[in-house]
């Protein structure tokens, strides 16, 4: 791992999926902090979403504009790209942190809990992408999981939509090469996914919150595990 000077994010507009809660809601303030002009996305927790836009401004974000969307419905992701163009008629980079897991066997989970998992961490966060490329100018960053480097027995469905995540970002960084492109990989992290066991949320937003002010010696399309990047 090597670290740089990085470049000053004041200004850039930064759209975030799954910010109302957990990394994503932590990714919002860093970046707020850096004064960015924010759209954070949520789909059931509306109260949170509110409240982390209000913080936002108090931590110095230009702008910040909570706005729904379900990434498992594609007229809601239309919906939700119109509201946020409207606001930001470019973005500079995009968060894709929205996220579902389902911690039992295979043979245990329901059909509905394979489709939530599929639809929401790759088929979701592929759609979304592919709808907002026209406006992002400068970053992609995928937020997938230490699940899509190894196998676990109680998350198979996640895992493989974790691998999913990474193969997209490498290829996709093949596609677009006039982008930055990358996928950072957190372990255990507490969220509520994870009952709030693990690594505190802020450390993995503060990796992201540098890599987007590229202080990290990454290539487009590079893995960026969260283990090597904090001490």
């Amino acid at each position: 791992m090597n670290a740089k000077a990085g470049n000053s994010l004041k200004g850039k507009t930064v759209m975030i999926t799954g910010a109302s809660i957990g990394i994503g809601r932590e990714v919002a303030y860093g970046l707020a902090a850096e004064g960015c002009r924010l759209a954070i996305t949520y789909n059931t927790h509306k109260r949170e979403a509110e409240e982390v836009a209000a913080k936002c401004l108090d931590f110095g974000a230009a702008e910040c504009h909570a706005v729904h969307m379900d990434i498992m419905d594609d007229e809601s992701i239309f919906r939700a790209l119109r509201e946020i163009t409207s606001y930001f008629p470019s973005i500079s980079i995009l968060v894709n942190n929205a996220g579902a897991v389902v911690w039992k066997h295979l043979g245990e989970q329901k059909l509905r809990e394979i489709e939530l998992q599929l639809r929401t961490n790759l088929e979701g966060l592929i759609k979304l992408t592919m709808l907002s490329l026209p406006y992002v100018r400068e970053t992609v960053i995928n937020v997938a999981s230490s699940a899509g480097l190894a196998g676990y027995e109680y998350l198979t469905t996640y895992c493989a939509t974790k691998w999913g995540v990474r193969g997209f970002t490498r290829a996709l960084a093949q596609e677009f090469p006039g982008r930055s492109v990358f996928v950072v990989n957190p372990g255990i992290t507490a969220t509520q996914m994870n009952e709030f066991q693990g690594m505190a949320p802020d450390r993995v937003a503060e990796v992201v919150v540098n890599l987007a002010k590229g202080m990290y010696n990454v290539q487009s399309g590079d893995d960026v595990n969260i283990r090597d990047y904090i001490r």
